[in-house]
């Protein structure tokens, strides 16, 4: 499954001593591609927590249900809420595509309204349900859709890690350049700063927790912060269970509807 966070790949002695060598031993696109290509699993579920925090410090608590799982290429998606009431039974479902140049489907069903919405490509800049991340966010960025480049080499909690910069290729896309500070030996994503069309930081994405679970690294503590509102969103998982076998019938339009 694809994740921010990669396994161990092994170096030469060598090329670890050299950190001239070292950094020349991949490319900024080969970088993404180690962390977007990383395995964890077949299917996930767990429980997550999203907790918005605004500038004054309140926190609202959202409680959530998540399934995920691979189809060969192509990974669905689906997230169910169970707290608090004016959310419980909303539902919201991804559908990523392997196959460069098709878009992710997402769904989102709103049980006041008794109606599944398709998000249009036009909303995919639109935040999602009160928290810091887009629509597009929540899916999956093809590492081919930006071009990558390698900025400089740094510790982020004492891990060293790669720096890179990536750009869409797409000149109307919502973000200018994201920069995301990958661990050299683990392949995790710890660190990552989205630019608004004029280039102004907008948010950074800090991961405060991974771990090793069936030997796969998973994150399992987030935090993203809207610098420009001081607005902010944990994510945080629980209950972790990889490879349980999940039915395909989990990820449609009509599980939406009816709930868990």
């Amino acid at each position: 499954m694809k994740n921010s966070a990669w396994l161990l790949i092994v170096f030469l002695l060598t090329m670890v001593s050299s950190p001239y060598l070292f950094a020349q031993s991949k490319t900024g696109l080969q970088v993404i591609e180690s962390v977007y290509n990383r395995p964890n699993g077949s299917d996930m579920s767990a429980d997550l927590t999203m907790t918005l925090i605004n500038a004054r410090g309140d926190q609202r608590v959202r409680k959530i249900k998540q399934f995920s799982k691979e189809f060969g290429k192509d990974e669905k998606k689906i997230m169910f809420f169970i707290s608090p009431a004016d959310v419980k039974n909303t539902s919201f479902m991804n559908w990523s595509y392997g196959d460069a140049g098709k878009d992710d489907d997402q769904w989102i069903y709103l049980p006041a309204l008794k109606k599944t919405k398709r998000i249009s490509s036009d909303s995919k800049s639109d935040y999602f349900m009160g928290s810091d991340f887009t629509y597009d966010d929540l899916g999956d960025r093809l590492p081919s859709e930006d071009n990558h480049k390698i900025l400089k080499e740094e510790k982020v909690q004492d891990e060293l890690c790669y720096v890179i910069e990536s750009k869409s290729k797409n000149s109307g896309y919502m973000y200018s350049k994201t920069i995301t500070w990958v661990v050299k030996d683990k392949w995790v994503a710890v660190k990552k700063e989205f630019y608004d069309e004029e280039g102004k930081l907008l948010k950074i994405l800090t991961v405060e927790e991974y771990k090793t679970i069936n030997n796969f690294l998973i994150v399992t503590k987030t935090l993203i912060k809207n610098i420009q509102t001081n607005h902010a969103t944990e994510m945080k998982l629980e209950n972790i269970i990889i490879d349980g076998g999940i039915s395909n019938d989990k990820f449609t339009e009509r599980t939406m509807t009816k709930g868990l």
